[in-house]
C-alpha cells in the first residue's frame, strides 16, 4: 500500500497509507478521522482533477511519498452539554414510559394472554381511557350491578398503571373481577385456568363498558362505548318463495370477516359477513321458509372492530377447530361500498375533500366539480397506501381527536391501529399476542410482558396460511375531516 501525505490548511499529516484494494471513499473516510472533514466535502486533488469515490486507482498512478492537497470545512466541534448525562433508570418512572414511546407489557397469569391481548388493544384507544377517567371513582348509577361497577373501576385503574409503569404489570385485581363477573372465564382444567376465547372476552368487557359508561337518561348523548365502537346496519330481509320483505336495523360493535374458499381478502369476507340466510316463520305460507338478510352499514363509529370468523365447532373432536386460511387485510381499508345508499351520500362530500387535501400533498390541481362515483371509490378501497402515508395525508383528518363528534364528518376510511392475533389450531389453547400502533406511528408487538418494536410492513404479513400468528381481530380508527 503506497503511503501519502496530505495538506490541508495549515497542517500536513503524514504516513497517510492508501488502501488501493478499497474505493477512494475509503481513504477519504481515513481523512475525515484525522481532519473532522466530512468526505461529501473533501476535494482532493489528483492526476485528472478531484478525486472521485469510486475511482480506479490504479488509473490515478498516485506515487510512495507523494503529497496531495485537499481543500475541505470540518464539522463544528460539538460543545459539552451544561448539564450532565441524565440516564434513563434516573427519570421519574412517568417520562421513562415517554422516553421509551411505548406503555407496559402485562404479566401472564396463567393461560391469560386473551385478557393481555385484549387489554392491550382495547388500552391504545385515548378516548376511551378519558370516559374511564371521567367514570365515578365511587358509587353507581341504581340499574348497574356491583360486579359490572367494579370491573369498570378495575378497567380504569389498569389502563392507568400502564401508562404509568416501564415495568411489565400484573393484572391481578382486574382477572379477579373479570372472573367474578364472567365465570367462564375462571374454569379449571386439572387444577389450572384454562385458555379462553380473546374474542369472547373483548366482547363482554365491551358490553359492561356500554352499561357503565351510559350517559344520564335524559342526556342526548351516546354512551361512550356506543360513540366510540357502535356500527349502526340496516337489513333488507327478503324470502324468495313468498315474496315476503322486510326491513330491519341494529346496532354491534363488530363487523364479521367470514372465510371460505372465495375469501382472500378482508373486503371479500366482511361482503359474505353481511349477508346470511336464516330459516323462521312465513305468515303468508304458514310455515318455516328461508328469508336472505342483505345488511349494509348505516353508521359509522370512530373505531371499526373487525373479527376473522376462524374458529368452528367441530363436533368430532368436541372442540373450537381454526380456519388457517390466508386473509390478507390492508393498512388502510375503505369501507364505501359496505355502505348503505342513504350514508354513501353523506360521505361523498366529505371524501372529495379528503382527495383534495391528498393531491394538494402531491402537487395535484382540485377537482371539487367532477362528481364521485361509487365505481372510484371501491378502487380506492383496500389496498390503497400505507396507514404511515395516510396518517400524514391530510391536516384535516388528524384533527379529529380534538373536535367533538357533532363537528367531524366521516369519511368511510379507516387507517389499522390494533391487531390481535393468535397462533395454534383452537381457540382454547395456543397463544395471543397483541400488536398495537403508537402515537409516534411506531408498532409494538405485546406478547404479554415483553414489548418488542416491529416494523408497519411486517403487521400486514399476519394474515394466516399456517401455524403462525394470524389475525383474529383487527382495529381500524377512522379518518375524519371538520365540518
Amino acid at each position: 500500500m503506497p503511503t501519502v501525505s496530505v495538506k490541508w490548511q495549515k497542517e500536513l499529516f503524514s504516513g497517510v497509507e492508501i488502501d488501493t484494494t478499497q474505493p477512494p471513499y475509503v481513504f477519504k473516510a481515513q481523512l475525515y478521522d484525522l481532519t473532522g472533514v466530512p468526505p461529501e466535502r473533501q476535494k482532493i486533488m489528483v492526476k485528472g482533477g478531484l478525486l472521485k469515490d469510486d475511482a480506479d486507482w490504479s488509473k490515478l498512478g498516485v506515487k510512495e511519498g507523494q503529497k496531495l492537497m485537499m481543500m475541505g470545512t470540518a464539522d463544528e466541534i460539538v460543545k459539552a452539554p451544561e448539564k450532565g448525562p441524565v440516564f434513563m433508570e434516573d427519570l421519574p418512572e412517568e417520562e421513562q414510559v415517554v422516553a421509551v414511546g411505548h406503555s407496559a407489557g402485562l404479566f401472564n397469569l396463567g393461560n391469560t394472554c386473551y385478557m393481555n391481548s385484549t387489554m392491550q388493544c382495547l388500552h391504545s384507544v385515548p378516548e376511551l381511557k378519558s370516559a374511564l377517567i371521567k367514570y365515578p371513582h365511587s358509587g353507581r348509577s341504581n340499574d348497574l350491578d356491583q360486579s359490572s361497577h367494579l370491573l369498570t373501576v378495575a378497567t380504569r385503574d389498569l389502563f392507568s398503571e400502564l401508562d404509568k409503569s416501564v415495568k411489565a404489570v400484573a393484572p391481578m385485581q382486574f382477572w379477579t373481577v373479570l372472573r367474578k363477573k364472567y365465570p367462564q372465564f375462571g374454569q379449571l382444567n386439572n387444577g389450572a385456568f384454562m385458555q379462553q376465547d380473546a374474542e369472547e372476552c373483548w366482547t363482554q368487557i365491551l358490553y359492561t363498558l356500554s352499561q357503565s359508561l351510559k350517559p344520564p337518561n335524559n342526556s342526548e348523548n351516546l354512551d361512550a362505548i356506543k360513540r366510540l365502537f357502535g356500527i349502526e346496519l340496516v337489513s333488507r330481509v327478503h324470502c324468495a318463495e313468498s315474496g315476503e320483505e322486510s326491513s330491519e336495523s341494529e346496532s354491534v360493535y363488530s363487523l364479521k370477516c367470514h372465510i371460505s374458499h372465495e375469501v382472500n381478502h378482508l373486503h371479500e369476507g366482511l361482503k359474505h359477513g353481511l349477508k346470511s340466510e336464516l330459516e323462521k316463520s312465513s305468515p303468508s305460507l304458514g310455515r318455516s321458509a328461508i328469508y336472505v338478510k342483505d345488511s349494509r352499514v348505516n353508521g359509522l363509529p370512530r373505531y371499526l372492530t373487525v373479527q376473522f370468523v376462524r374458529f368452528f365447532w367441530k363436533r368430532e373432536s368436541n372442540q373450537k377447530a381454526k380456519i388457517l386460511r390466508k386473509v390478507d387485510y390492508p393498512l388502510e381499508l375503505d369501507i364505501y361500498d359496505l355502505c348503505s345508499d342513504d350514508l354513501k351520500k353523506c360521505l361523498q362530500t366529505p371524501r372529495q375533500i379528503l382527495r383534495d387535501e391528498e393531491g394538494k400533498k402531491l402537487g395535484l390541481k382540485s377537482n371539487q366539480k367532477t362528481p364521485i362515483s361509487a365505481d372510484n371509490d371501491v378502487k380506492m378501497s383496500d389496498a390503497e397506501g400505507s396507514s404511515k402515508e395516510s396518517g400524514e395525508s391530510s391536516k384535516i383528518a388528524s384533527q379529529e381527536g380534538d373536535l367533538p363528534d357533532k363537528e367531524m364528518q366521516p369519511t368511510g376510511i379507516y387507517d389499522l391501529v390494533a391487531v390481535l392475533t393468535h397462533k395454534g389450531r383452537s381457540a382454547d389453547s395456543g397463544h395471543y399476542v397483541a400488536w398495537v400502533k403508537q402515537e409516534s406511528g411506531k408498532w409494538i408487538q405485546y406478547d404479554d410482558d415483553n414489548p418488542i418494536p416491529q416494523r408497519e410492513e411486517d403487521i400486514v404479513k399476519l394474515s394466516g396460511g399456517g401455524d403462525w400468528h394470524m389475525a383474529y381481530i383487527c382495529m381500524y380508527k377512522a379518518r375524519f375531516i371538520p365540518k
